[in-house]
This record gives C-alpha cells, structure tokens and sequence, in this order.
C-alpha cells in the first residue's frame, strides 16, 4: 500500500511543479515587451477588447484594403447588417465556444482538451455597430502596410474551403444576434490560448505585444 501512496504524492507534486513552472515562465515572458516603439501611422484603426478573459482584434469591416464581409457574410449571423461598422474577430477552442456559455458549465472534459491540444479551434466573429475606447478596449492607430500583415495573419487563422471563402460552423449557438463561429486552424493549449492569438496579431503587424503571454491582462497593460 505504501509503494501506490508514494508514486501518487510524486505525480501530485510533479504536477504542482509543473504549473509553478508554467506559472513562472508566463509572468517572465509577458513583461517582455517586443515592438517597444511602433512606427506612428493613422492609416487604420483598430482596436483590442477583452471580456476579462478572452479578447479580440476589432477591425474596420470594410476599406480599402480588406472588406470582411465578403468572407464572414452578415446573413451568417442572426440580425447583423451593412450599419455595422465594426468587427471583433477572436481565436480559441472550440468547445469552449460552443459548449460552455458560462464557466459554472464548463464540463471537465472540455477543459482538459483544451489544456492539453486536444479539441478543435474556432474563430469567434462579432458584428459591432460601435465602439468606444475604455479600460477594456484599446484604440490603435497603424499604417496601411502593417494591416495588411494583420489581415494575413488573421485570413491564416481560418481553416478555408478551395475558393478560399471561410468554413463557416452550423451551429444555433450563438452569444448574440450579431455573431458566426467558423473553423480555424491550430490547436488551443496552454501554450496557445484565445489570448496568445491575439497577441501573436499584435505582433504580426508591428505594435506593441508580449513575447509571450497566455492571458489578456498582460496585453492591455502595454496599452
């Protein structure tokens, strides 16, 4: 009996070490800021905008370089229309998004798969008529060039059909009336989370972001 109680207090305390670790390596890692001193340019903005959780890059639907509506069509969300002028656009796991409308119904299962790379992805799009600056939503003023390095990495994140319009996810789940789930590419982890997406879009298109970060309240404290 007493060889089981041994190895179990080894796992417990392999585990605990492990999350300290992980712990430890995410606040380093967060404090390090790269793109210290993007270049100012008032060509586009777009904003980041958190719940207190998750966050999200917010665009223009339309200009000159991108119009998102052409891919994440208004009709694929429940009342959204061309008065929208807005989109909010986030990365994260699937099952989270469909199957956990709040945490009190978070499911185990749901979160292990999530913390270990084993659920599928999902991007969360949300139709906004407007936006307003405050501690939760940040505006960032960038040039034509670095959007279009933006709008890359964010086209990237959808998985795509052969003409390359957006795998839209049928589903009566929905947080709003203005709101679509697609599929995306990668997987969810605690390496990569909704909040190290939107991190990585900072960075994809020269502004101010961590090296790394798994939660949202790191990038909003450079801004």
């Amino acid at each position: 009996m007493k060889k089981p109680l041994q190895i179990l207090k080894k796992i417990i305390l392999y585990f605990i070490s492990f999350i300290a670790l992980y712990l430890l390596i995410a606040l380093l890692l967060s404090k390090i800021t790269v793109n210290k001193n993007p270049i100012p340019k008032n060509d586009v903005t777009i904003y980041i905008q958190t719940n207190g959780m998750h966050s999200d890059i917010v665009v223009p639907v339309t200009n000159s370089i991108k119009d998102w509506s052409k891919l994440i069509k208004y009709s694929d969300t429940p009342k959204a229309d061309s008065s929208f002028g807005y989109l909010a656009i986030g990365w994260g796991d699937k099952g989270f998004y469909l199957e956990t409308p709040s945490w009190d119904a978070l499911k185990p299962s749901t979160a292990l798969k999530a913390a270990f790379w084993l659920g599928e992805t999902a991007m969360h799009t949300i139709y906004q008529k407007n936006i307003q600056e405050s501690a939760s939503c940040k505006k960032i003023q960038i040039s034509n060039e670095d959007y279009k390095r933006l709008v890359a990495f964010i086209t990237n994140s959808f998985e795509q059909n052969k003409d390359h319009s957006f795998k839209r996810i049928n589903t009566d789940v929905h947080y709003n009336d203005n709101d679509a789930f697609y599929e995306a590419t990668g997987s969810y982890g605690l390496s990569r989370t909704c909040n190290t997406w939107t991190n990585d879009a900072l960075k994809a298109c020269n502004q101010k972001a961590c090296l790394w970060t798994a939660h949202q309240q790191s990038i909003f404290e450079k801004y």
